[in-house]
């Protein structure tokens, strides 16, 4: 693979009660277990930043092909809903469901396009047999 990009993040203190930065300072936060979790909320976590990075990653996937078949974007939105839960074979697992919104776009042009990001997103790609990824376009 031909690199474009690197980037670094650090986490540090007890890991989903610690901090996390990256090495060019953009993002330095705390992160906390969810109350959901039994921790103490207040601060983001893993699965609310996985949400972000997909939810981003996969709308520039659909901007990237939509631009390639000439189709129209505007408006457009992606929603990523990321769970996390006991695996069957034990330790943890997620699942994310992204909700897609393509107003400018009949129903099966923009299914169409959703599938064909769905193959080009580093995300999906990453996750692809490994995580449950739903996919719904919304009307």
């Amino acid at each position: 693979m031909d690199i474009l990009y690197t980037a670094v993040g650090h986490a540090t203190g007890d890991g989903r009660n610690g901090h996390v930065h990256t090495d060019d300072g953009s993002l330095d936060l705390d992160v906390r277990i969810p109350k959901e979790m039994g921790g103490p909320g207040g601060g983001t976590n893993p699965e609310e930043l996985f949400a972000l990075g997909y939810s981003a990653c996969f709308h520039s996937a659909i901007k990237f092909v939509a631009l390639r078949d000439k189709l129209d974007t505007t408006d457009s939105e992606v929603s990523a809903t990321v769970g996390i839960g006991f695996a069957e074979h034990g330790g943890f697992g997620i699942e994310v469901e992204l909700d897609v919104s393509l107003p400018n776009l009949d129903g099966d042009t923009a299914r169409a396009l959703v599938d064909r990001a769905h193959e080009v997103c580093p995300y999906s790609n990453a996750t692809r047999g490994n995580v449950d990824v739903r996919l719904t376009v919304l009307d």
